[in-house]
């Protein structure tokens, strides 16, 4: 089955009359990856293309880069005016009352919403009504191939490496460096290893543990003394593969203090009913949404009396990019109701950070594998990592 037959299976399943993937300087990712375009193919000028539920696509390109779509099949319509551009956009539409585009209803999933307002208003100016691609989208964007697949799991085992690798190097070294010297550190690991990543790595003691996001800079980082709590969450690909994207956390002393066991444990508990809930639906055969997810782990931090402390969702789709297309585990910054999908990868990660004191946050990866089996990826911490 081709690319645009699958699409037409989905549209029909979803009763809408067709989809329509549209792009102006790059501005919308996930067409230009159905659309099988080079990330340096120039295209400077607005393009559609059409697939109706039934029958052949079409094709709306500018004159000067008439050939933009020549990759995909259907009938090429040009135009050179904007008069042109609106008048054969109608027409290709006509008849349709349910077009498909990526846009979602008051942006409650940003992840999809790449469509401007402009243009929304655009293609509803001649009748049809624009609903969202959401619900079939990740199909063609965050779903992996076996390749893939295995990337991410040599992804997720180099990380649990290094990271594991990190605790001695910090361990030696108590005293004598800083957050981001171990930062660094784990930089040139992931040069060693040959992965590449978007941003660098968190490494934060004591209270900077617990800001989620926290950069440790050359100026103003705090040394690393006995005593500290700290976290390290790190994330890297292969060229051209999938990301890995893990969290620990440890103590430079003999023992964790009681609150740090307290709240640890707590975490933990969360980050598994997160993910026995996805493996037994899965088991199953039943289908499970992002929100589910985070709401199996957030309740148990809920319950704990922690709720509040629990600032972010509880886990993102993961892909080429590391926050991707697919269903994230979320309820809490949006209501994510896009089912998991075999052969995706999406994070675990649940946390507690307790402003001024310290922060816990576990993170592992879970690969759905095609056959739905429910892989976990990157390791996992069921205790709090003692330097001494």
């Amino acid at each position: 089955m081709s690319q645009v037959e699958k699409a037409q299976k989905f549209l029909k399943e979803c009763g809408f009359d067709g989809w329509l993937l549209y792009d102006f300087h790059g501005s919308n990712p996930h067409a230009r990856q159905f659309l099988r375009l080079r990330p340096d193919q120039m295209t400077t000028r607005r393009f559609f293309y059409w697939i109706p539920t039934q029958g052949k696509p079409v094709k709306l390109v500018h004159a000067i880069e008439a050939h933009t779509l020549d990759a995909m099949p259907g009938e090429r319509k040009m135009y050179s005016s904007w008069q042109t551009l609106e008048s054969e956009l109608q027409a290709i539409l006509k008849g349709a009352k349910k077009v498909a585009m990526e846009y979602s209803p008051k942006n409650a999933i940003p992840y999809v919403s790449y469509v401007d307002g402009g243009t929304v208003d655009l293609v509803r100016s001649f009748g049809p009504q624009v609903v969202s691609s959401a619900d079939f989208l990740a199909h063609f964007t965050a779903v992996l191939t076996e390749a893939q697949i295995q990337s991410q799991l040599r992804a997720g085992k180099a990380l649990d490496a290094i990271v594991s690798g990190m605790w001695k190097w910090i361990g030696e070294r108590i005293g004598k460096i800083t957050e981001y010297d171990a930062q660094q550190k784990i930089l040139e690991e992931f040069q060693k290893r040959n992965l590449i990543s978007d941003h660098a790595p968190i490494v934060g003691v004591n209270a900077h543990s617990a800001d989620p996001h926290y950069e440790p800079r050359e100026t103003g980082s705090s040394a690393i003394r006995k005593g500290d709590w700290i976290l390290i969450d790190l994330w890297a690909k292969e060229k051209d593969g999938v990301f890995g994207d893990i969290t620990r956390v440890g103590v430079a002393d003999k023992a964790p203090t009681p609150k740090h066991a307290q709240v640890f444990q707590i975490v933990r508990e969360a980050q598994k009913a997160a993910a026995n809930l996805v493996k037994s639906r899965f088991a199953a055969n039943k289908r499970i949404e992002g929100w589910e997810v985070d709401d199996a782990a957030r309740s148990v931090i809920r319950n704990a009396g922690f709720g509040e402390f629990f600032t972010h969702r509880t886990g993102h789709s993961i892909e080429l990019s590391l926050h991707g297309s697919g269903a994230h585990m979320d309820n809490l910054e949006m209501h994510d109701v896009r089912p998991i999908l075999p052969g995706t990868c999406f994070s675990i990660e649940p946390g507690i950070y307790l402003p001024g004191e310290f922060g816990v946050r576990l993170e592992f990866d879970v690969l759905v594998h095609h056959n739905g089996h429910v892989e976990i990826s990157g390791g996992e911490q069921d205790k709090i990592i003692c330097l001494f």
